[in-house]
């Protein structure tokens, strides 16, 4: 992606969070000079990766196949490992209109997806076989905003705004925006976006950059090569 693209993905993302009365915290109006200034006192941002983060899972079609995140908060796995701490995340997520977020799962991570406002969120449904593995006859249960409900393979569940899913590891699922744009919520154990997305297709998590332009923030991916 060039970075002008992610530029403008991020103000238009930004511009939709505010819409719908949610305020970003301080650190995501940063620019990279305020942030390699605040590099020290913000290692928990930077080694956590909080922050922006947009991908077209390297497929260079955003529009069709991408998504958009900001991690707001998160803990850290040697946390979760001991089961004491900091043990959860939450992020934002916007869905576009039918713009697909691919077919994957997680080995640790359990996460409930909340529409926040908007569409309705599209989230289509596969079990795992006795090894994990993707399994495209299998089906499982999920909890529906505290409700148990069992799904079919493929089934789509169809969130409305305030409607909800509690995914566990090994529920593999996509999803996208019917309708419109949807603003999601995400709240889960500590994530980890490097190591625990399992994709059912070999493709990036994350967009390689073209640098055309400077960057009005950073992304998550930069930190390591513009923080250190």
């Amino acid at each position: 992606m060039k970075r002008s693209r992610v530029n403008d993905i991020m103000a238009q993302a930004h511009e939709l969070i505010r819409s719908h009365g949610f305020v970003l915290p301080p650190f995501a109006h940063w620019s990279p000079e305020e942030f390699q200034a605040k590099r020290e006192t913000a290692r928990h941002v930077i080694d956590t990766r909080c922050g922006w983060d947009i991908t077209d899972f390297g497929a260079g079609r955003f529009d069709e196949l991408g998504l958009f995140l900001f991690t707001l908060r998160n803990g850290r796995l040697a946390d979760l490992q001991r089961g004491g701490g900091m043990c959860y995340a939450e992020k934002l997520l916007i869905s576009r209109r039918d713009q697909l977020s691919p077919m994957h799962t997680h080995l640790l991570k359990a996460e409930d997806i909340i529409n926040r406002g908007g569409a309705t969120l599209v989230v289509e449904l596969f079990g795992s076989d006795d090894a994990g593995n993707f399994a495209g006859d299998r089906g499982g249960s999920v909890l529906c905003d505290g409700v148990r409900r069992a799904y079919g393979p493929g089934e789509k569940l169809r969130l409305a705004p305030g409607e909800s899913v509690t995914l566990m590891p090994g529920d593999w699922h996509a999803f996208w925006g019917d309708g419109g744009d949807v603003l999601i919520g995400e709240v889960s154990t500590v994530n980890d976006d490097e190591t625990d997305n399992i994709f059912r297709e070999p493709i990036g998590r994350f967009s390689e950059i073209e640098e055309d332009t400077a960057p009005t923030h950073l992304l998550v991916s930069d930190y390591a090569t513009r923080l250190g």
